[in-house]
């Protein structure tokens, strides 16, 4: 009912920048809200930001807080994560992910993105 889609990942030096995209297709309507996961190897799956289908109000966890932005065009369907000052620890795989308006429903989640932070 709903697909996604991640771009954007690739190999960024420590300090450089980098946008994640998140294209959905499908039920659009049917989405809650938004969200950036990521996974490094050995840890657990984390939360990185989130956005809010309705309002635009978001979400930016600490560890990111400062150097991460996340927003959508919703001309394109399509949500943005825009990374700044990037360190080798952010280095991860990162998951679009989608919460339908039916919290009975799982979540929507995309293939990742592998962003690599090094020099």
């Amino acid at each position: 009912q709903v697909q996604l889609v991640e771009s954007g990942g690739g190999l960024v030096q420590p300090g450089g920048s980098l946008t994640l995209s998140c294209a959905a297709s499908g039920n659009i309507f049917s989405i809650y809200e938004m969200k950036w996961y990521r996974q490094a190897p050995g840890k657990q799956r984390e939360l990185v930001a989130a956005i809010n289908s309705d309002d635009e109000g978001t979400q930016i966890e600490d560890s990111v807080k400062g150097r991460f932005t996340i927003s959508r065009n919703d001309a394109k369907n399509t949500v943005y994560l825009q990374m700044a000052s990037l360190k080798p620890e952010d280095t991860a795989v990162y998951y679009c992910n989608a919460v339908p308006r039916n919290l009975e429903e799982p979540d929507y989640w995309g293939q990742g993105t592998q962003v690599s932070v090094s020099s």
